[in-house]
């Protein structure tokens, strides 16, 4: 094949089998188990076994039913895995396309979350020394908890959540590469079966992602159960232990925002550097085997949508987890409640049901061949959602048996009904979200058929309908999560739970109720979220390797399907960070006021230093996103004169007598992501930091002791309201551009390569960076700014 091209000699790539790259340098093992001996890991998977339920028989039944649904899931996971193992991976040129994308992904991979543990490490010293010389709360005095013991404890948990947060991102990678080709095979069949492998797929990522977030926190909270001897006479109280955990939320949030930023700018810096050369310029179609920057764009997916995506996920399941536990004890000391367990673990039983109800709504979805039939016979977005119905129905119901299982007291029997209805509350939220960004960025319905339509007339009055559609699109779920909070709340706040000074107490935890209720059905959701991925790029495996075009359009079908699984997905990941992130401001409250001996109940931004504070905090959403669509247009920059380069000095692409370098545009933006992904991620993660330190210098100058901390928590609310209409404005026009275009390419407007689809092409590129890099990325960073000013709030005292 190569002496073939050196001498001009290939013909046609039909003819021909392709071969493609190795577009790695060295071989990668990127698993440690892959050299140990098959029963020497299997005794020491049954020994970690043993010792995981060990402790948690120490410390509560329901520990050990988290650890055995957990455990299933896993088992699940490995029935998946063998099950979508097992497909066909197709003729040769699929398996090589498939292997040069893999390469990629896992090369990239590496690099990137080489530099991001190099970070972390850093980052946990800086932590352990602020906990070293920190002040210590009463609880932690009078339990015996020392600063270094809290030091190390915190330090453990971050890495921790670091560690599990990264195996998520490569649990998410991994499927993708390897069930993208068993999809593209499956198209050649049948669509039901291509689309039964790839939410299958989706399906296995999901359930490692939810599990290790739900058993990663309920090991963490097992062993400093038992360790420090909680309850015991002189030790550290239940109540108290959910605030050791906070490291870990803060570990899985660093990662997430590193990873996503890095996958983003790969991704979208590649797809746009392709689309413009390649689409408009050359006027080829989409993953057209002569783009030299095709590899890059199919590799982009695997690290940035599912890689980036899992890690996005796993974080905000712990985050919420951690919350909630934090509330629960708070809300069960003032209370007075006996046996206070039951309200800290509630968040991992909810979780672990989860884990059941997602499992059968996958399995509710079958594949048949459609034999003698290219073309689906039923929509696939009208199966997946079927798929959600069943999943949301048996999370009712699992939730009720929850509630009445672990947050019935006698002081009010009919509490955990009232916490019932507040999960509910949760999970309506959570279709409604689904429905709304279904509704703005599907082009079945009118607002992506009204934003194609301006394509007639030109790129600007495509790129104007676009920007005014996200800047709406925000107004439904803000009201729907103003609902959610003012109705949970107040539920909660009549359950009939009393502090010891009568006063209602439960609205706080309704809300953390609700939240979990959000996230009750998570599991399937990022089965829909990574189904998207692995459709795109088993179109872009069908399409470089030349197949019918009858395969084709079956997976451009499940291909603009996934454009709109992704974009729900993203619109559900900011509804459940906007109340997480309430839920970690009240905790942050609680933290200062423990630290500082003082009352810490309400932000007055009246104060001028606290309104600044607030102001910052907005600054920094639009600074961030301005930051990271900047990467991906400097990225996409170098993409398109490289693609140019090699159409003019290579002019055989075209004919198909000349491979292009398909390495080159892997090796560009793979180096450019990996640096502009510092800029961004830094302003995020010091931003809190040195604010919160001056203002707090300000503060003893002039004495206001609280100033320091008053000022991050105005920053903090201002920024997540900022960055809550940011993500869904960036998400949501993204979406419904990248749509409009695959409206067009239906054939509608003129179809492929007319003056309207090239003027939708321009408007998907500006969407690129906004839905996949900037959008995502934000509510990643949401959440990661509340658990930092949790970890750190004793600097700003």
């Amino acid at each position: 094949m190569d002496d073939d091209v050196e001498n001009g000699s290939l013909v046609s790539y039909q003819e021909k089998a392709r071969t493609f790259p190795n577009l790695r340098s060295k071989p990668y093992n990127p698993l440690i188990f892959t050299r140990i001996n098959g029963r020497v890991l299997a005794v020491l998977l049954l020994l970690a076994l043993g010792a995981v339920l060990y402790v948690g028989a120490a410390t509560s039944p329901i520990v050990v039913f988290v650890f055995s649904i957990c455990i299933a899931a896993f088992i699940f996971s490995v029935y998946l895995t063998r099950w979508v193992l097992a497909k066909d991976e197709g003729p040769p040129e699929m398996s090589q396309i498939s292997d040069a994308i893999r390469d990629g992904a896992e090369g990239f991979f590496r690099t990137q979350y080489g530099t991001i543990s190099k970070m972390a490490v850093l980052l946990a010293l800086v932590i352990l020394s602020i906990y070293l010389f920190r002040s210590t709360t009463p609880q932690q005095e009078s339990s015996g908890l020392g600063r270094s013991t809290t030091a190390f404890i915190t330090v453990a948990a971050f890495l921790l959540g670091a560690l599990c947060s990264g195996i998520a991102g490569y649990v998410g990678m991994w499927v993708s590469v390897r069930a993208n080709v068993r999809v593209s095979s499956a198209a050649r069949r049948s669509a039901r079966e291509a689309l039964q492998i790839a939410v299958r797929a989706g399906g296995l990522s999901a359930m490692v992602v939810v599990g290790m977030a739900v058993i990663g926190v309920a090991i963490l909270y097992a062993t400093f159960y038992v360790w420090l001897g909680v309850d015991s006479p002189g030790s550290m109280k239940v109540v108290d232990l959910p605030l050791l955990l906070v490291g870990y939320g803060f570990g899985a949030s660093f990662v997430a925002l590193f990873a996503q930023l890095g996958g983003g700018i790969f991704t979208k810096a590649a797809d746009v550097g392709a689309d413009l050369v390649g689409k408009v310029e050359q006027g080829i179609p989409e993953d057209d085997p002569r783009n030299p920057a095709v590899i890059a764009d199919l590799v982009g997916d695997n690290v940035g949508d599912c890689a980036a995506r899992g890690a996005d996920l796993f974080e905000s399941i712990a985050a919420e987890i951690i919350s909630a536990m934090i509330l629960g004890g708070t809300m069960a000391q003032h209370c007075k409640i006996e046996d206070p367990s039951g309200f800290i673990l509630f968040p991992l039983v909810v979780h672990s049901f989860d884990l059941v109800v997602s499992s059968i709504g996958i399995l509710s979805i079958r594949g048949t061949r459609e034999l003698g039939s290219k073309l689906p016979v039923e929509d696939p977005m009208a199966i997946l959602q079927k798929g959600y119905s069943v999943t949301i129905v048996l999370a009712v119901i699992a939730f009720g048996v929850s509630t009445r299982w672990l947050l019935y007291t006698e002081q009010a029997p009919s509490a955990w009904l009232n916490f019932a209805l507040c999960g509910l509350v949760g999970i309506i939220t959570a279709y409604a979200f689904v429905w709304i960004t279904k509704y703005y960025t599907d082009y079945k319905h009118e607002p992506v058929r009204t934003l194609a339509l301006s394509s007639a007339t030109g790129h600007g009055t495509n790129i104007i309908a676009g920007v005014s559609l996200g800047l709406e699109s925000t107004a439904l779920p803000v009201l729907v999560i103003s609902l959610a909070i003012i109705s949970a709340y107040w539920l909660g706040q009549t359950s009939g739970l009393m502090d010891e000074t009568g006063s209602p107490t439960g609205g706080l935890f309704g809300t953390a109720v609700a939240t979990m209720g959000m996230l009750s059905t998570a599991a399937y959701v990022l089965t829909m979220d990574m189904f998207g991925p692995i459709a795109d790029n088993a179109g872009g495996i069908v399409e470089m390797a030349q197949q019918p075009e009858s395969v084709r359009e079956i997976t451009d079908v499940l291909d603009a399907v996934g454009n709109t699984t992704k974009a729900t997905t993203k619109g559900f990941a900011i509804g459940s960070a906007a109340l997480a992130s309430f839920l970690l401001f009240s905790a942050y409250m609680d933290e200062v006021a423990a630290f500082s001996h003082l009352p810490f109940k309400q932000v007055d931004i009246a104060i001028p230093e606290v309104f600044i504070g607030g102001l910052l905090g907005s600054m920094l959403i639009f600074v961030f996103s301005a930051w990271a669509c900047a990467a991906v247009g400097r990225t996409a920059q170098e993409v398109v004169n490289e693609v140019r380069r090699q159409f003019i000095e290579r002019p055989g692409i075209m004919e198909y007598k000349e491979k292009p370098d398909y390495g080159r545009c892997v090796s560009i933006v793979a180096s450019a992501s990996l640096k502009e992904m510092i800029k961004p991620g830094a302003l995020a993660i010091l931003s809190p930091i040195i604010i919160g330190f001056l203002f707090k210098m300000l503060g003893q100058f002039t004495g206001q002791p609280l100033l320091g901390a008053k000022v991050v928590a105005s920053l903090l609310m201002f920024a997540t309201v900022s960055g809550i209409l940011m993500a869904l404005f960036l998400n949501t026009a993204g979406g419904a551009w990248d749509n409009a275009k695959k409206f067009i390419e239906t054939g509608a407007l003129g179809g492929k390569g007319s003056d309207c689809h090239k003027a939708a092409v321009t408007g998907d590129t500006v969407g690129d960076p906004f839905k996949d890099t900037a959008g995502p990325s934000l509510h990643v960073l949401i959440k990661m700014l509340a658990t930092i000013t949790l970890v750190m709030a004793p600097i700003f005292l």
